[in-house]
C-alpha cells in the first residue's frame, strides 16, 4: 500500500511595508478621489501669496482624473502656477550627496573618529559625551544616519574593553545621531524640505532648535552614561548580559596595532567639512531680522562688490550671508566639493566617480520629495486645499497655540511610521499643517520643529528603519531588548519636547 504524500505546509506570506514611493502615490490617488467629494473653495491672498484668514469662498469644482494623478509627480518637480516645484530642493539633495561622496572617498570622517578614540585611550568614559555630541552635530546639520554603521565595529570593542556592553556602543552613535535629527537645526532633509514647503528659510527658528538640541542631547547623554556606570559596577545589570561571553569572543580583539594616523590632507578635508556647515548656517540665519544693527554681512558684500575688478571677478550677483536660500547653499556644497578635490589632491576621475556615486545614493530622496509634492499639486489643482484649511480654521477657532503645537507633534508620530522618509513626510503634509498653524497663532518654524521632533523620536525605535536594524544586526542585539532599553528615554524625550513646544508657543 502506497503511503499518502504529505505536502509541506505552505509558508505564510509576511506583510511587507510598501516603499515610501508606493505610500505617497496611494495618497495621491486618495486625494484625487477626494477632489470629487470635497467642496471646492479658495482663500484671498496677500502680495506675498500668504492666505488671509476669514476670506474663504466656494468656487467651481475641478475634480482630478487619471491624467492628473500621473502628472502630479511631474508638476511636483517642476511646479505650476498654483504649486511651487521641488526642483531646487531635489537638486540641493543631489549635490549634498555628491559632496558627502567626495568626503567619504577621503576617509577623513572615519579616520577622524578613530583618531579621537585613540586620543582618549584610558579615558574612554569621556568618549560617551564627546562622541554623542559629535554624532548629534552630524544628525542636526546634515541628517547623519546610515553613515553611523561604519563606526559600530570600532566602538563596540572599545566600550566592552572598559567594562561596558554593546548597547552603550550602539547608543553613542545611534542615539547621538538620531537625537540630532530630532532637533535638526539646518538638516536639509528635514528642516530644509519642510521650510521650503512653507516658503520660509531653514534659518527661521534656528535659535530655538539649538536650545531643543541642547536639552534632548543632554538628557540622552545622561541616560546612556547612567546606564554605562551602572553596568560598570555590576555587569549583571546589562540587558545583554546573557550573551556577554559570546560578545567578548565576537568583538574583543587586540587593539595594540593602532590604525595609521590621519594625514595632513585628511585633516584639511575635516576642516573644510566643518567650515562648509558653519558657512551654511551663517548664510541661512537672517541676521538683519534678528537685529536691525546686524548688517555686517550686507555691508561687507556691498564693499566687496564695489572693489574694481575683484567685485566682478567674484561675481556681481553674489548675495550676503543671512539672505541665502537653496540656490546659494547648493552652490556652496558644489564649490567645497571642488576645493576638497584640490586639497586632497584627488584625481579628476576619482572626484567625478565619488561625486556621482554620492549623488546616486541620494537620488531616491530627491525623487521622493517630488512625488510627495504631487499630493499638494492634486489638492491645489482640485481646489480642495482651501476647503481643508477652512475646516481647520473653524475647528481651531477656540484652540490655544499650546494645544495646537502639541497635537501637531502627536499627529506626526504615527505619520512618521506611515511615511518613514523625513523628506517625503515634510513635502506631503507641511503644505496643510503649516498654514493651519497660522489660525492658532503658531509660527511656521515651530510647526517645522514639531514635525522633525516627532520624526526623529520615531526613528529611535522604528523597525522599518534600516539604520536601526543595521546597527542592531552589527551589535547582535535583539530589537525587543533595544525597545526595553529605550523605553524610559523615549518617555523623557517625549515629555521634554512637549514642554519645550508649549513654552515656545507662548513666547
Amino acid at each position: 500500500m502506497q503511503e499518502p504524500t504529505v505536502e509541506p505546509p505552505k509558508k505564510r506570506r509576511r506583510f511587507k511595508m510598501p516603499s515610501a514611493y508606493t505610500i505617497l502615490f496611494l495618497i495621491i490617488i486618495v486625494i484625487a478621489i477626494l477632489t470629487w467629494i470635497i467642496p471646492a473653495g479658495q482663500y484671498a491672498t496677500d502680495k506675498s501669496g500668504n492666505i488671509i484668514a476669514h476670506t474663504y469662498r466656494s468656487v467651481q469644482a475641478n475634480p482630478q482624473g487619471i491624467w492628473d494623478v500621473f502628472m502630479a509627480p511631474v508638476i511636483g518637480m517642476i511646479g505650476n502656477d498654483k504649486t511651487g516645484g521641488a526642483i531646487d530642493v531635489s537638486l540641493f539633495i543631489l549635490v549634498i550627496g555628491g559632496f558627502l561622496g567626495v568626503v567619504n572617498r577621503t576617509k577623513a570622517l572615519d579616520d577622524g573618529i578613530a583618531a579621537i578614540v585613540r586620543r582618549f585611550k584610558g579615558k574612554e568614559k569621556w568618549l560617551i559625551p564627546i562622541l554623542m555630541l559629535l554624532f548629534a552635530a552630524g544628525g542636526s546639520t546634515y541628517g547623519m544616519a546610515e553613515e553611523t554603521i561604519a563606526f559600530y565595529p570600532l566602538l563596540i570593542p572599545v566600550m566592552m574593553g572598559i567594562g561596558f556592553d554593546s548597547l552603550v556602543a550602539v547608543s553613542i552613535a545611534l542615539i547621538g545621531s538620531q537625537v540630532g535629527c530630532l532637533a535638526s537645526t539646518v538638516n536639509p532633509f528635514a528642516t530644509g524640505v519642510a521650510s521650503a514647503t512653507l516658503n520660509i528659510t531653514p534659518g527661521d527658528g534656528i535659535m530655538s532648535r539649538v536650545v531643543l538640541l541642547l536639552i534632548t542631547i543632554g538628557i540622552s547623554i545622561w541616560y546612556v552614561y547612567h546606564y554605562a556606570a551602572k553596568i560598570e559596577k555590576d555587569p549583571t545589570k546589562s540587558l545583554v548580559y546573557g550573551q556577554r561571553d559570546e560578545d567578548r569572543q565576537r568583538f574583543l580583539v587586540s587593539t595594540d596595532a593602532e590604525p595609521g594616523k590621519m594625514t595632513k590632507r585628511q585633516q584639511g578635508v575635516l576642516w573644510l567639512f566643518a567650515a562648509t556647515f558653519v558657512i551654511m548656517i551663517m548664510g541661512l540665519i537672517p541676521w538683519d531680522q534678528i537685529s536691525a544693527k546686524w548688517t555686517f554681512f550686507s555691508s561687507f558684500d556691498q564693499w566687496l562688490k564695489g572693489i574694481p575688478f575683484l567685485g566682478n571677478l567674484l561675481g556681481a550677483d553674489m548675495t550676503p550671508l543671512g539672505t541665502w536660500y537653496f540656490s546659494e547653499i547648493t552652490m556652496l556644497f558644489l564649490l567645497m566639493s571642488v576645493i576638497i578635490m584640490f586639497v586632497f589632491k584627488m584625481k579628476e576621475s576619482d572626484f567625478i566617480a565619488s561625486f556621482m556615486s554620492g549623488m546616486g545614493d541620494f537620488l531616491g530622496v530627491a525623487i521622493v520629495v517630488a512625488v510627495a509634492r504631487g499630493i499638494q499639486v492634486v489638492m491645489n489643482d482640485g481646489n480642495i486645499t482651501a476647503t481643508v484649511l477652512h475646516w481647520g480654521e473653524t475647528g481651531l477657532s477656540g484652540m490655544s497655540s499650546v494645544l495646537f503645537i502639541i497635537l501637531t507633534y502627536i499627529f506626526y508620530i504615527p505619520m512618521s511610521f506611515l511615511i518613514p522618509s523625513t523628506s517625503g513626510l515634510a513635502a506631503a503634509t507641511m503644505g496643510i499643517i503649516g498654514p493651519l498653524g497660522k489660525f492658532a497663532d503658531v509660527a511656521p518654524s515651530l510647526v517645522v520643529t514639531a514635525y522633525q521632533a516627532a520624526s526623529g523620536w520615531v526613528n529611535l525605535i522604528t523597525p522599518t528603519s534600516g539604520v536601526i536594524m543595521g546597527a542592531l544586526a552589527v551589535a547582535h542585539v535583539n530589537i525587543g531588548v533595544w525597545w526595553k532599553y529605550m523605553l524610559k528615554l523615549m518617555i523623557y524625550l517625549f515629555i521634554a519636547t512637549c514642554v519645550f513646544l508649549g513654552v515656545m508657543a507662548i513666547l
